[in-house]
């Protein structure tokens, strides 16, 4: 995302203009749309130095770094948009090891023919999502496919933290006897998506529950540094989250329905549309695996934060050699919980 930061003879049409090829050529255009719109919104003292890599001191100690794509369509949709959600999944990744977040990187790579008015609103969107979680985007580089060769935009993100002493938190960690704790309702966001993607009109407006969690999970390693896992539910939804952690750590689980927290106008949807919310899609909820003993300490300070108000404990972690998810039912019953063979909703973050 480098630049030579200076003026421009005439300044883009943000209401009316669109992209072209120049804006990826790397010359004079691709210069004048980064200026005026990407350091417009997300300037800081290292995206203003304007080199192709942002360089910074860290403290001494264990650095965490993830990258993520965002592909989702649409990119506007109740609750956010791909701005938004570009930086909350990338912070929520680097969260899930108990980092704090430092910085983040963005690519873009634009299709030509894209508004700028909608680049506008979605960087715009991204300032504001990074702002509030007082994680600056540092460095960063853009693209420019032909039409008909992307789909609008799509954005990478990366993130770097760094870890706290004494917390190691891993997916397989996972030990007989552990608790199992939710942050809140599920659905949220694979609903919203569907249901903006497919022009669907509810009695009540569901809305995706994109947010940033480093600041719920700082909370949580205050009150109990020795949690076991922590997970962000997205793709595949809590079903598929549970399933991944039960195999890398070797275990089996077993989860109360009751005890899921669902909004009864996202279970009506999914009724609706044939889907099974312990499957859909997440980007503002995780999961949490610690110690017996810690759990209500833990529970007590997920819902003291805003974003862990409706946090539940809802199974505990068994010893099952199979690696079985389990659910007893509302019926008395159980069922296995298993991994689904695809997504049930594409491109969904």
């Amino acid at each position: 995302m480098s630049a030579v930061v200076k003026r421009f003879p005439v300044r883009l049409d943000l209401r009316h203009g669109v992209i072209d090829m120049t804006h990826g050529s790397g010359g004079r255009a691709m210069a004048q749309l980064i200026e005026e719109l990407f350091v417009r919104y997300l300037d800081n003292d290292l995206l203003r130095q304007a080199n192709d890599q942002a360089c910074f001191a860290v403290s001494a100690g264990r650095m965490v770094m993830s990258t993520d794509g965002h592909v989702i369509s649409p990119l506007f949709f109740p609750g956010g948009d791909i701005g938004s959600l570009s930086v909350h999944g990338t912070l929520n990744d680097v969260a899930m090891s108990g980092a704090r977040p430092l910085y983040l990187s963005a690519g873009f790579i634009l299709e030509e023919g894209f508004p700028l008015a909608d680049l506008d609103r979605l960087v715009a969107s991204m300032a504001r999502a990074a702002t509030a979680a007082g994680v600056p985007v540092v460095t960063g580089d853009t693209k420019v496919v032909e039409k008909g060769k992307g789909d609008g935009v799509f954005i990478t993100t990366t993130g770097v933290g760094l870890v706290p002493e004494g917390v190691d938190i891993s997916g397989d960690h996972a030990r007989p006897g552990d608790a199992i704790l939710l942050s809140g309702c599920i659905g949220d966001h694979g609903v919203a998506i569907m249901s903006s993607r497919e022009n669907l009109e509810f009695e009540t407006s569901i809305e995706s529950d994109s947010a940033a969690l480093h600041e719920l999970v700082a909370d949580m390693v205050a009150a109990a540094p020795g949690i076991h896992c922590l997970r962000d539910p997205t793709r595949g939804g809590l079903a598929t989250t549970l399933n991944e952690l039960a195999r890398q750590s070797g275990v089996g689980m077993v989860l109360q329905e009751s005890a899921i927290p669902v909004k009864p106008e996202v279970l009506a949807a999914c009724e609706l549309l044939g889907l099974d919310p312990l499957y859909v899609a997440n980007e503002g909820k995780l999961v949490c695996i610690c110690p017996q003993q810690d759990a209500q300490r833990l529970l007590d300070a997920m819902q003291a934060h805003p974003l862990g108000r409706q946090a539940a404990m809802i199974g505990e972690v068994v010893e099952d050699r199979h690696g079985l998810v389990q659910m007893e039912t509302g019926f008395g019953g159980s069922r296995v919980v298993d991994w689904l063979a695809g997504e049930q909703l594409p491109r969904i973050c």
